[in-house]
């Protein structure tokens, strides 16, 4: 499932398997990590669907202002829900009109792998790093829910391409079983919405984040000190 718009159609469909709810902000930072990865693994999705969406959002809500075209449509909506499936509709539209008038891709168009603004770094290593430390600057605002989608939209890029996890990956692969332990919950959450349960808000709850990576990866270290010294 190389081509964007097919996904875009599943978690239409099936929002849950994906981002476990229809919200638009989910949803963003969702693609936002799938494209991401295509785009500094090389494989730009077939057609880049979503090129110059950002542009046609903004003229078409006669906006000037620097809101993500996720932003616009939530203030156009008035909520996540009711933003996620508009946007499908608009973004059917926008195909449709871009397919017709045969536009085409020129220099000044943002593309979203710059929104993005990542560099060609292993996702849960260096950019996880730099998240920390301005999490404005990946993630638009400090919200463990949309760290999440990324992850999960990054590692998707790579599963679909057949690359293999990087060692930091692998690490993080065992964080969900952890925080469960930690925290004695037997359920299905997402590691996310576990520390946004046990936090004031999505701010706290990714400081906390931060935290329990650490110290996660802080207690690897030691059993990895362990089994050597035996």
């Amino acid at each position: 499932m190389n081509e964007l718009s097919t996904l875009l159609q599943k978690i239409k469909e099936n929002p849950v398997i994906y981002i476990e709810k229809p919200s638009i902000t989910c949803l963003k930072s969702f693609v936002g990590g799938y494209l991401g990865q295509l785009s500094d693994l090389g494989l730009t999705p077939e057609g880049y669907p979503m090129e110059g969406f950002q542009e046609w959002i903004q003229e078409r809500a006669k906006t000037n202002v620097t809101q993500s075209w996720a932003g616009i449509l939530i203030f156009s909506c008035g909520s996540e829900r009711s933003a996620f499936y508009s946007f499908f509709e608009l973004f059917e539209k926008f195909i449709k009109q871009k397919n017709d008038s045969k536009i085409q891709e020129t220099e000044d168009v943002v593309r979203l792998r710059q929104d993005l603004m990542f560099p060609r770094f292993d996702i849960y290593d260096e950019i996880l790093k730099g998240i920390k430390k301005r999490p404005g600057m990946f993630l638009g605002t400090s919200s463990i829910t949309k760290l999440d989608m990324l992850l999960r939209g990054y590692s998707l890029g790579r599963r679909e391409v057949g690359v293999p996890p990087t060692e930091p990956e692998r690490e993080f692969e065992g964080f969900q079983s952890w925080v469960q332990e930690k925290y004695g919950i037997n359920s299905g959450q997402s590691w996310s919405k576990i520390i946004l349960f046990y936090s004031v808000d999505e701010h706290e709850a990714l400081h906390k984040f931060f935290e329990l990576f650490e110290e996660y990866l802080n207690k690897i270290k030691s059993l990895e000190i362990d089994e050597n010294s035996r």
